[in-house]
Parts: structure tokens; sequence; C-alpha cells
């Protein structure tokens, strides 16, 4: 914890040095990201496509002999809300999404937390590449990674029946050890996903490779990255429900946005943009303290550097 409060601490340092460009950066470029999330999350309750979604997975459930718990009910709607987002956001993700990440991993590469303005676009788009190719890779990784999960939970369960310890005691035990399963190498598989980006753009390298580094890199700082994601996740989840709470809702009750509403709306996607910009901003600085680890000095600027000698070195090698 000591570790990531440093870090966290490091990075809204950051933040604030170049403050005009990164708030820049969220106005331009994750603004449509923000707001395509935002919009498609709305429309999820009264989508075709998601319950389409809904019903396919819970059929694949029912095929599987997964039996009826509140873990599967939670798992069938999470997933289904995911991919119908991911697929609404799809084109801004690839576009406006990565261009922000690649801008702002420039930032960090090029040891600049001090500019005025943020990058030009023929200094980070060199950086699109990589970042791209290995965005996809790390959507076939989540893909295959709740695929092989899931085989697993299969096999359980009808290991489970074919010993006929199917009772509700049994089952209850075998639905909490996979619901924590799930959760930890989701969750794991998350963070290495998001360090891989960041060594993408920072290395010159893409899809496995980039991987591959950021798990060699990350070793022995799972607990750490995860602690890092809490703050920022729990940020836009909070943004979210003031989005359903002040847009949404309203919206649904009387069929029609009032106008005076209007700039809160653009207010609230904005917010959304900037804990997606600090999300980054936190990778960046994580990716500098394992490589503090690594390799024993930390390839950051001279501001960040005397930020994190005192505490997070003493800490990295603790």
């Amino acid at each position: 914890m000591a570790v990531a409060t440093s870090i966290i601490r490091c990075s809204m340092r950051s933040f604030f040095q170049s403050y005009h460009s990164f708030t820049s950066i969220a106005a331009l470029l994750v603004f449509p990201v923000s707001a395509s999330v935002l919009l498609s999350q709305a429309l999820t309750p009264s989508s075709s496509i998601l319950h389409t979604i809904s019903s396919s997975l819970g059929l694949l459930f029912r095929a599987a002999n997964f039996p009826a718990s509140d873990f599967f009910s939670l798992v069938n709607v999470k997933l289904s809300e995911t991919i119908f987002t991911s697929i609404c956001t799809l084109p801004f993700t690839l576009t406006f999404l990565l261009l922000a990440k690649a801008s702002i991993i420039h930032i960090f590469r090029e040891c600049r937390h001090s500019r005025v303005a943020p990058p030009r676009l023929s200094e980070f788009l060199p950086l699109y590449r990589p970042l791209l190719l290995t965005h996809l890779f790390n959507n076939f990784l989540i893909l295959s990674t709740n695929a092989a999960i899931f085989s697993f939970l299969f096999l359980a369960f009808n290991a489970v029946d074919m010993l006929h310890l199917s009772s509700s005691n049994s089952l209850a035990a075998v639905c909490t050890v996979g619901a924590l399963f799930y959760c930890v190498v989701i969750a794991d598989t998350m963070v290495v996903c998001n360090m891989a980006v960041v060594v993408s753009a920072m290395e010159d390298c893409s899809g496995y490779r980039a991987v591959l580094k950021a798990s060699v890199l990350m070793k022995g700082q799972f607990a750490t990255a995860l602690a890092l994601a809490l703050p920022t996740n729990l940020g836009m989840a909070a943004v979210e429900s003031l989005f359903r709470f002040r847009v949404t809702n309203p919206y649904r009750l009387s069929g029609k946005i009032d106008p005076s509403a209007i700039w809160e709306v653009f207010s609230i996607v904005y917010i959304y943009s900037l804990f997606i910009v600090l999300e980054v901003i936190v990778s960046c600085i994580f990716y500098k303290a394992c490589q503090a680890q690594c390799y024993s000095n930390l390839d950051v600027g001279p501001d960040n550097q005397r930020e994190l000698e005192p505490e997070e070195k003493v800490a990295l090698q603790a």
C-alpha cells in the first residue's frame, strides 16, 4: 500500500504539472469515448441487442450444465453489458482512445512532464500502430481467459455431478470457489493488459511481446497493480452512477431532457474523461516504478524522481 500511495501521489503531481496538456487531451480525444460509454450504458435496459446477448449466454450456461445460481446470473448480466458496451464504443475506442493513450504515453516517454501544450499529432502518431495491435491482442486474451475459466468451471461442475456430490452445499462451495477464481484471474489479466498497452508504446513492441514483457515487469507487483486500479475504477463507477441519477433516470421519467441539464451532461462526461486520463497516467508511473525494481533506477523526470526516491524505492526493495 505504501508503494501504491506513493505512485498515486506522484501521478497526481504529474497531472497538475502538465494540467493544460492532460485536460486538453481529455476534452479533445477522450471526450467522445466517454460520451459513447455513458450513452451506451444508458441504452442497455431497453436494447434488444443486449437481451439477445443475455439470452445467448443463458442458453450457453444451461447447455454447459451450470447450476442456476446468483453468481452465474450476475456473470450473465455483467458479461452482456460489457459486450454490448464494447460493441457500441468500438469505433471510438480504436481511434480516439488509442490516440489519447498514445499522446499521454508520449509525454512520459519523452520525460516532458511540464509541457504547456499537448504534443503534436505527428509526434505521437507512430505509437498508434503498436497500441492498436496490443489492444486487439488484449481483447483476444481477455476473451480466451473467460473461455478458459468457463471451461474449468464446466469440468468442475460435471466432476461434482459424476461423483454424486451435487447437493446444495457442494454446489454452493463450488460456486464460491469459482467466483473467487474468476475474479482473481480476470483482475490479474486486466492489469497485465493495461500494463501491456504502456509497454507497447514505451518499448516499441506489440501484441504478445508486450503482454509477456508486462508480465515479467510486474512480477511480484500484482497486489500493487490492483490497488492502483481501484481508485480510478471506483471514480469512473461513481461518475456512471451520477450520470444515471442525473441524466438517464429523469429522461426515462419525463421522456425529454431539460435544456438546463445539458451543461451538466457535458460536465459529467468531462469528469469521466479525466478519470480515464488519470488511469493512463497511473499506468505510466507504475511502469516507471516497475523499471526501478528491475533495473535499480527510475527513468522519470527530475521532479517525479525526487517525489519517488525517498519512499517508493525503499518500499520496492522491501
